[in-house]
């Protein structure tokens, strides 16, 4: 999860009343009725939520409200001072529906049919060339002080009647004092929609964000809610959902027609609709249908949970268009219920229990009363412009000048001025933030997680500190590279590390120059002399993972010796897509009983000089342009990554003519119910003369010892824990391997593990054996098969897993098959 997560769920817990009336409309029975329409006396008007229950501000003029509801009698409620909270009971009446039934089926059925089948014709993405209009978001996480206690509870005990002490327990009033003067957080952005050729791109044009100089850019390009109500999968908090009129919804939801209301001056039907499957997450909310062409004048979307998340979408109807253009959007995230407390960075949000027993439930607290609010407004809709959307890949462009807008362009923009509050909240959030070191924090946190810690205008790393491998021992290093603080457009870096079992020192030094920050194209230059894993695989463009441990080196016992010079060309200028060009010259030298026949020649160590072309493709991820470069804000699947090496003969003393392509695709699915199945397909093609060094091991992962006890090791990453470790080698693999991950299991309060089933296999052979000369090894032409179990995360992050090796290369004592292997997965909560 992004660093929105961080701030969000930090300060949103839960809210309660907002406004200055609420109540709940129930029937006779004392059941509650959802999505009731309440009018009051001035023309204002809102709905019950799933629950019955109404929230709403009224002027001092307003002397009554009317609630309605299908199939039940309207009842007036006068509204009488200093009251807050209304319950209203609603009898029902006989004539039920009869004014707005249009077929002879269900009415809502019918209705939602005529939705689908004009989807096309009422969508403007689909009905519109292109358009354009900007919007004003407000972003805030507050709370109400009047739902709150704040009373100081104290117990006093006297000594003499002229002295008293007094215990106070004065979270709540303290917490009282703060959200009186100001909101927790609070966000403002100014951008510009443009919709052309089938794509929407946002342009931020200003972003001011309390307590932060430089915007949060994570927080920017977090999707909140879908754009569009027409997308089939309706999106909540970057999670997807089946939308309630999608082509195959009418199978997966129940519809109920409540009420015919006017929008806008225009006649619609509100039809409410559920989720039918109650143990999968789904939607709930209200659709406002235009009688005439059964487009969408109104959406309310809500998902009740761990979080009570909804969504509500607003249109205006154009007249010349003939259509209903969105003008409105809100976004509320509200704590929901859960059996249990949770814990995120080290803070505890607390959760009334779902149970049928008699426990009464634990005490509010402050924290209990905060919430997150999203409105956006749209403003200056162009139609069929046909205006040239500039870098249309890009899904958010951040002007560079973006956090820099003086008040007088936030006061041309705003709906209304902002009101007191809101202004203390700037102020004191943005001296806080200068004095907790809010941002610095933040930006060491970003650095550590990407295996960084900064010192000055360094950044130490932290995967050179320290590791393990059975030829080197403890490799023991430090390394770093410049930060913005040393240079924005150069960099140096360098890392040292010595061998404890080996005893030889390696190292590395390097400098850069950024070409183009907008497409963070840098040209490099590197010397190195290190060790590296025979036959393993390493794609260039790879993203760094860092992890506190490393496990499936620890047991690797055979490397080579590379040393020499390599510069290369990185660059995102081709839309989404990252890439490397690299041109090297190395040294090689096996550290293991190897001899490369080439012709009759045998070699002991060879010199290559290579050219290497990575690329990784993305062609369904979002990206987002900031001041600082170009990343990926919603990656998604599938992925491609494409390499091709080749060697260069007779440049600088190359010995060896080869070349290689590789290749992976990547695939993900997550489920609605908290479940993931993931797809990696990889292989690799040696053609030409190459030595062992530089073919494929299919990352092997087990121990040539006699017990499975002796064999238990950590887990790698993708990785045959099975295969013993220098078993195969080939000159082309094709590697396939399929994950599913249930969600977790609760066996006990502390120890909720995570069922994952694995399945992995290859194929593979090796052309030219006889070229490699010492090392006894076995060929995949038959093809390796293993499934496991894996249970993650059972304590603590530490967790299990059992492996079985079956098929052609089956060992023939049944042991030998199992492989047992600890993993451990640390937890950051992002």
């Amino acid at each position: 999860m992004k660093l929105f997560c961080f701030l969000s769920l930090f300060f949103t817990l839960t809210i309660q009343a907002q406004f200055q009336i609420n109540g709940i409309v129930n029937d006779s029975n004392n059941k509650p009725l959802p999505f009731a329409t309440i009018k009051t006396s001035d023309s204002n008007s809102t709905i019950t939520d799933i629950d019955g229950k109404f929230i709403f501000t009224i002027s001092p003029k307003t002397a009554f409200f009317t609630v309605s509801y299908v199939g039940f009698q309207t009842k007036t409620i006068p509204v009488t001072d200093n009251k807050k909270f209304y319950p209203v009971a609603l009898s029902q009446k006989t004539d039920d529906l009869k004014e707005v039934i249009i077929s002879n089926e269900n009415p809502a059925l019918a209705l939602l049919k005529k939705v689908i089948a004009n989807k096309n014709g009422n969508n403007p993405q689909r009905k519109l060339k292109s358009f354009e209009y900007k919007t004003y978001n407000k972003l805030t996480v507050t709370a109400n002080p009047d739902s709150i206690d704040g009373r100081i509870d104290s117990s006093a005990s006297y000594k003499d009647l002229d002295k008293k002490i007094i215990n106070v327990d004065s979270s709540d009033y303290k917490f009282k004092e703060i959200i009186s003067k100001q909101h927790l957080f609070q966000t403002e952005k100014i951008s510009q929609y443009q919709f052309g050729n089938n794509k929407l791109k946002e342009t931020v044009l200003g972003t001011k964000m309390a307590g932060f100089k430089q915007p949060v850019y994570e927080i920017i390009a977090f999707n909140l809610q879908s754009i569009s109500i027409y997308d089939p999968k309706y999106e909540l908090l970057e999670t997807k959902y089946e939308s309630p009129i999608s082509n195959s919804a009418l199978a997966d939801y129940n519809y109920k027609l409540l009420d015919t209301v006017s929008i806008k001056g225009r006649d619609t039907y509100m039809v409410y609709f559920k989720y039918k499957q109650k143990r999968k997450s789904g939607l709930e909310g209200v659709l406002y249908i235009d009688k005439e062409n059964f487009a969408i004048a109104k959406a309310v979307m809500r998902i009740k949970g761990v979080l009570d998340i909804s969504g509500i979408h607003e249109f205006e109807y154009d007249s010349a268009e003939k259509i209903w253009f969105q003008s409105n959007t809100t976004f509320k995230i509200v704590k929901g219920k859960n059996d249990e407390d949770i814990k995120i960075l080290g803070g505890t949000i607390q959760f009334d229990a779902d149970s049928d027993e008699d426990v009464g439930p634990r005490k509010k607290v402050a924290s209990d009363f905060t919430y997150l609010i999203s409105e956006s407004n749209s403003f200056d809709v162009h139609f069929n412009t046909g205006s040239v959307i500039k870098n249309p890949s890009l899904y958010i462009e951040i002007k560079d000048d973006a956090n820099k807008k003086p008040e007088s362009f936030w006061e041309a923009y705003r709906k209304e001025n902002l009101d007191l509050k809101s202004q203390r909240t700037y102020l004191l959030l943005d001296s806080l933030s200068i004095e907790k070191r809010v941002e610095k924090r933040l930006g060491i946190g970003r650095k550590i997680i990407n295996g960084f810690y900064p010192i000055g205008p360094i950044d130490l790393d932290l995967k050179k500190i320290i590791s393990y491998n059975n030829y080197e021992g403890f490799r023991l290093g430090l390394g770093g590279i410049t930060n913005d603080r040393f240079s924005r457009n150069f960099r140096l870096e360098a890392y040292t590390a010595y061998g404890t079992k080996d005893g030889v020192f390696k190292y590395s030094s390097g400098a850069g120059v950024l070409l183009d920050k907008s497409t963070n194209t840098w040209i490099n230059a590197y010397y190195t002399d290190d060790v590296r894993e025979i036959a393993s695989t390493v794609f260039a463009v790879d993203k760094r993972v860092f992890k506190i441990y490393d496990p499936r080196p620890i047991n690797i016992s055979t490397f080579y010796e590379y040393s020499g010079w390599k510069t290369n060309l990185q660059t995102k200028i081709i839309p989404k897509t990252e890439a490397i060009l690299e041109v090297s010259r190395n040294f090689i030298e096996p550290k293991f009983d190897y001899l490369f026949n080439l012709n009759g020649k045998l070699y002991s160590s060879y010199i290559m000089t290579t050219a290497m072309l990575s690329i990784m493709w993305a062609p369904f991820s979002d990206f987002m342009q900031t001041p600082t470069g170009r990343t990926e804000s919603d990656k998604r699947f599938p992925r491609f990554t494409f390499q091709y090496t080749q060697t260069l003969p007779g440049v600088l003393d190359n010995d060896f003519n080869f070349g290689k392509i590789d290749f992976k695709t990547e695939y993900e699915k997550k489920y609605l119910n908290g479940q993931k199945t993931s797809l990696l397909l990889q292989g690799g093609y040696a053609f030409g003369d190459a030595p062992i060094t530089h073919l494929y091991n299919t990352a092997p992962n087990n121990l040539t010892k006699e017990t499975i006890i002796q064999r238990i090791t950590f887990a790698g990453r993708n990785a045959f824990e099975t295969m013993y470790f220098n078993e195969f080698f080939s000159s082309q693999y094709l590697f396939f391997q399929i994950k599913h991950g249930f969600d977790r299991i609760t066996l006990f309060r502390k120890v909720r593990p995570s069922l994952v089933l694995v399945t992995r296999m290859v194929w593979g052979n090796m052309e030219k054996p006889e070229q490699h000369v010492g090392p006894t090894y076995k060929t995949l032409d038959k093809g390796f098969f293993e499934s496991g179990i894996e249970l993650n995360k059972i304590y603590k992050g530490f967790g299990l897993g059992g492996f079985y090796r079956y098929g052609p290369n089956q060992l023939a004592r049944f042991d030998d098959n199992i492989a047992v292997k600890v993993s451990y997965v640390l937890d950051l909560g992002l």
